[in-house]
């Protein structure tokens, strides 16, 4: 019905039409590939690996209202940010992270969350954890 938007592939009449279509598959090859390797550089720089943990630092609060979570990107460049709940109120940090590190001390739940992301592109999503787990408080939002 819609032949009209169809184009009619036209067969090589010889050896040189032939040679010609390979000429230009090779330089659509070359550009193709130039462009991927640029964008697998520019991707290191973009945010690619989340990790998230959820704790009970005090004794005295109940459930897993804290959290930490990292955000790096593929040089594991990034930050972390968390959030300390309390009776009192709620308390967020934020530190810059630089390969894996940060110049600011890490809590042992900052470095978790941290390792958590690192291993994400490794091993998928084993590393996942039951975040929004409904006997913890958290509302069951989220995956689980």
């Amino acid at each position: 019905m819609f032949n009209f938007l169809k184009k009619k592939k036209r067969e090589p009449e010889n050896l040189a039409e032939i040679f010609s279509y390979f000429e230009k598959l090779e330089n659509n090859f070359e550009e193709l590939s130039k462009e991927l390797e640029k964008l697998k550089k520019e991707s290191k720089f973009s945010l690619q690996k989340i990790g998230i943990l959820r704790y009970n630092p005090f004794s005295d609060v109940g459930s897993n209202q804290s959290f930490s979570i990292a955000v790096l990107d593929g040089r594991d460049d990034g930050l972390v940010i968390t959030s300390l709940y309390a009776r009192e109120g709620n308390r967020i940090y934020g530190k810059p992270i630089k390969e894996g590190n940060s110049e600011y001390s890490l809590s042992k739940e900052e470095k978790e969350a941290i390792k958590i992301a690192q291993n994400k592109n490794k091993n998928g999503d084993k590393n996942k954890r039951k975040l929004n787990n409904p006997a913890a408080g958290s509302g069951g939002y989220g995956p689980r």
